[in-house]
């Protein structure tokens, strides 16, 4: 008897649960087709950037992060190429051309690590206008709007690093900074002569370390677009219930 009401219990409690798991799901269905709020609709758009740019910052902070990436890496300016060339033709010239880039490459990485934090206070501050104008933005609204309120700040973070790379002395105990100051004064002496000017001669007034920060903030908002175009895109990609929610009705 006591065998036959245990028996009895445990398939009570199967039946039981399973109608638990058919009701979660009819309930999770129904939550599904609700229409969305705009407290989801922002909640949605802080989670797919915080996702977003966690993935991104994460993957360019590591070693090679921009300098194996051909999309971000860093490369001196075109206006640098008298220095490289000239470089380039004396015995191991063009690897010291090469460790200048990697150098910067990886002040870059390093200042990377400092990104995150500064994403999430722009995040957290996000309103519901923000947020509704960028859930029916362009593809990389949500990038667009973590650019107009981090850029200042990250770039006061990138610069520094930018910079005591390239003041690192050289060959010649000179560095890469000044090696292009003093290129770019003379060239510009050339240039703003009459000679030069009758010639079309350009002065050349790229500030080094700014113009490599630049690209590197460049870099690295290239690969938070990325992410949030696949998240708008790829139901794959929305790997929260939330996003899901979100971004599969604004589609």
């Amino acid at each position: 008897m006591k065998k036959t009401s245990k028996s009895l219990f445990i398939l009570f409690a199967a039946l039981f649960l399973s109608g638990c798991a058919e009701l979660q799901q009819i309930l999770s269905t129904a939550m599904t087709n609700q229409p969305l709020t705009t407290a989801e609709i922002v909640a949605g758009l802080k989670q797919a950037l915080t996702i977003g740019a966690d993935s991104s910052v994460s993957r360019i902070s590591k070693t090679d992060g921009y300098y194996r990436d051909e999309l971000i890496k860093i490369l001196l300016p075109p206006e640098a190429k008298t220095i490289t060339d000239n470089l380039s033709k004396i015995p191991g010239g063009e690897k010291l051309v090469e460790d200048v880039v990697l150098r910067i490459n990886r002040a870059a990485e390093d200042a990377a690590k400092e990104a995150l934090p500064i994403f999430v206070s722009s995040v957290t501050s996000m309103t519901i206008s923000d947020g509704l104008a960028i859930l029916k933005g362009p593809e990389t609204a949500a990038t667009d709007y973590l650019r107009s309120t981090t850029y200042d700040q990250l770039f006061a973070r990138y610069q520094p690093k930018i910079k005591t790379s390239i003041d690192k002395k050289l060959i010649g105990n000179i560095s890469t900074a000044e090696s292009w100051n003093k290129l770019t004064t003379e060239w510009n002496k050339v240039a703003n002569s009459f000679v030069g000017q009758m010639a079309g001669f350009k002065p050349v007034n790229v500030q080094l370390d700014r113009y490599l920060t630049g690209k590197g903030l460049d870099g690295l908002f290239l690969k938070i677009a990325a992410e949030e175009k696949k998240i708008r895109t790829d139901p794959v990609a929305r790997v929260t219930e939330l996003l899901k929610r979100v971004f599969g009705a604004a589609v």
